[in-house]
């Protein structure tokens, strides 16, 4: 049985479509910008002595945070961590 021209069609275009999916992103647009994969990041933040820990915090003051850390220059981690650290010496 023969398919259809239309079938013919989409089938060509859900290949080419799974292609460019396969493919990834072109060099020319990383060039410079290393991004390591989930499990390689997690592998170095442990090796650095590093804890995932999430925790619920409302959005005004997450605002803040954001807005402090973006005064200072300094990342969202790091805010927290110096933060935390004085909180919990006084």
């Amino acid at each position: 049985m023969s398919m259809k021209k239309t079938d013919l069609e989409k089938n060509k275009m859900l290949k080419a479509a799974n292609l460019m999916k396969a493919s990834g992103i072109s060099d020319r647009f990383g060039k410079g910008n290393v991004v390591t994969d989930r499990k390689e990041q997690r592998k170095l933040d442990s090796a650095a002595g590093l804890v995932p820990f999430a925790c619920k915090l409302p959005g005004d003051l997450v605002a803040k945070l954001q807005a402090h850390a973006e005064k200072k220059g300094i990342a969202m981690n790091d805010l927290v961590k110096d933060l935390l650290e004085g909180g919990l010496k006084g």
